[in-house]
């Protein structure tokens, strides 16, 4: 199960750091990544880190102003957006798939198979 948290209302140009947590079953490395869906538009991925948390990469939208941090020993992963923009409003979703290889880190939505419930993120102009 995960849960994404810390989305709120935030002015143009603020930061806000959400987080995931991750629980059961965490026996296994698993990838992490960070979409959003906006109010009538597909879902956008953010960004994604891989277990050994060396491996990372964000999307286009968002790569200046984002990271992602991870903290496997709490099985916690961190979004630091800075410089938020009122079209970053969304709500927003971590993610995780199971990877056999400590590095491997996915891009595609389709690709993971465990999701949690969004937090919304609103930015006002």
């Amino acid at each position: 199960q995960l849960q994404a948290s810390g989305g709120g209302l935030v002015q143009a140009g603020g930061s806000l750091k959400l987080s995931c947590t991750v629980s059961g079953r965490t026996d296994a490395n698993y990838a992490l990544g960070w979409f959003r869906q906006a109010p009538g538009k597909a879902r956008e991925f953010v960004g994604t880190i891989s277990w050994s948390g060396l491996s990372f990469q964000y999307g286009d939208s968002v790569k200046d102003r984002v990271s992602i941090s991870r903290r496997n020993a709490d099985h916690t992963a961190h979004l630091q957006m800075t410089s938020l923009k009122p079209e970053d409003t969304a709500i927003y979703y971590c993610a995780a798939q199971e990877s056999e290889y400590s590095h491997s880190y996915y891009i595609i939505d389709a690709y993971y198979d465990h999701w949690g419930h969004g937090t919304l993120v609103t930015v006002s102009s």
